[in-house]
């Protein structure tokens, strides 16, 4: 067990460092150790670390990934898009042509390096089964004497 003794009858976790573990996720590296795959395909999360062992399967991204997809995708297209309207006023159909592929790419590069992200701050955040059993406080209080 890694962590140290308060004198409160717990010993406190280790300290799991979030930006590094959110840049590893970011770019697809295990949280943990940074060496090892996170995905095994497109957006399916590996189920352990091939390199350090560390159980993956149990991360919960749920909805955030795509909200956070359409959030920063929309603050780049939309001012762009504006800009484009504004200084060459093109017609409707070449809107259509432009915007929408481009969004479309944009939403499908982005959402597994924000999904990697968000698994690494789960890790990092111990959330949801991250912690583990060896990382949960352990009361060391001693017994009393007889």
């Amino acid at each position: 067990m890694t962590g140290e003794y308060t004198g409160t009858g717990t010993i406190q976790q280790t300290h799991r460092r979030v930006w590094p573990a959110m840049r590893r996720g970011l770019f697809g590296k295990c949280p943990s150790c940074g060496e090892g795959r996170l995905f095994r395909a497109y957006l399916k999360v590996e189920d352990e670390c091939a390199s350090c062992g560390q159980e993956l399967h149990h991360h919960r991204a749920d909805d955030a990934p795509p909200y956070f997809t359409i959030f920063i995708s929309g603050h780049i297209i939309i001012p762009l898009m504006i800009l484009v309207e504004r200084f060459w006023a093109p017609a409707l159909w070449i809107h259509m042509a432009l915007w929408l592929p481009l969004t479309v790419i944009l939403c499908m590069a982005l959402l597994p390096p924000i999904k990697g992200a968000l698994v690494g701050l789960q890790w990092a955040l111990r959330m949801h089964g991250f912690a583990g059993e060896d990382d949960d406080p352990v009361n060391v209080a001693p017994t009393p004497a007889a």
